[in-house]
């Protein structure tokens, strides 16, 4: 196929986008990626991108940018002589890098958008209670997430799906929907449609001290915070002192005269965390220095009094 496409993205998440692609004989001439940053044990690792490890693995040229506006990096983007850019989590783009090839830059985003523009739309739209999301391809234009939409696909959320269930699922649709994108676009079958500002929303970046769990609150809206932040950053709450993430909960609909936040357990098998109107059902947490492990295995390595 002669389309020549630059693919911009960092994580696991675009890395089926970016196969698909491959899979589908499409020609990508270049593969745009974080820079490689130290980690490990003792952060003395120096660490690949999803993106890069599986762009090396098919031999594809790749591009580390620090600083998009580096005459060095765009004069080497323009050498690829790109028709169209795609954009799959990856970082915001200036105007000179987005606006270079003839067909555009589009990115795919996991909302339907107008709705969860921003940073963390699969959390946010879970920590709502939505029971529907999806995902979008649009043109990219100088405001984040504003750009004329080309396409979008729906993504059903379980009652006790949690943000990693969604992302993986979104991660598969997504790569589906880049590829029925540059089809369109090869085939010049696109009809770009702009957004209606009015029905917009917005998932902004969470941060550690937002993901406390208040459970002064009834227990649906617990339940969706908790697995709206699962498995990260986490949503967490403190356990005799000491923060305890909590990673996978259910729902009990039961009357009580405790007040919100206690802790009721029996020791071996259950525990369960107090709201206004019931509990929420802990199976999976992280006490803090410890491993992630279900509750059976946890209350057997921590001492907790029966029913309280």
């Amino acid at each position: 196929m002669s389309l020549r496409i630059v693919f911009m993205g960092t994580p696991d998440f675009a890395v089926p986008s970016l196969d698909l692609l491959l899979q589908n004989g499409y020609n990508v001439v270049g593969v745009i990626t974080a820079p490689d940053k130290l980690g490990g044990r003792g952060g003395r690792q120096l660490l690949q991108s999803a993106v890069k490890k599986y762009a090396i693995d098919k031999a594809l040229p790749v591009l580390q940018p620090e600083k998009f506006k580096n005459p060095t990096f765009l004069k080497e983007l323009r050498a690829l002589n790109a028709d169209l850019q795609i954009v799959v989590a990856f970082r915001m783009l200036p105007e000179v890098v987005w606006a270079m090839p003839p067909k555009g830059t589009f990115n795919l985003h996991g909302s339907l958008l107008p709705r969860y523009r921003g940073a963390a739309p699969i959390n946010w739209a879970i920590i709502n209670g939505d029971t529907e999301t999806g995902v979008t391809t649009f043109f990219l234009q100088q405001a984040i997430d504003t750009g004329d939409l080309i396409l979008q696909n729906r993504l059903p959320i379980g009652e006790n799906d949690t943000a990693g269930d969604v992302h993986d699922r979104m991660m598969l649709l997504g790569a589906q929907t880049v590829l029925q994108t540059v089809q369109l676009i090869e085939q010049n079958r696109v009809q770009p449609q702009p957004q209606n500002d009015a029905e917009a929303s917005h998932a902004p970046k969470i941060f550690h001290e937002t993901c406390a769990i208040r459970f002064d609150q009834p227990t649906q809206k617990v339940h969706d915070f908790i697995r709206g932040l699962s498995p990260y950053p986490a949503a967490w709450t403190l356990l005799d002192g000491q923060e305890l993430k909590i990673l996978k909960t259910t729902k009990m609909l039961t009357p009580h005269a405790l007040a919100p936040g206690t802790f009721v357990s029996d020791g071996k098998k259950y525990l369960r965390i107090a709201t206004t109107d019931g509990f929420v059902q802990v199976h999976a947490l992280q006490l803090q220095g410890r491993k992630r492990m279900d509750t059976v295995a946890f209350l057997n390595g921590y001492s907790m009094t029966p029913d309280s």
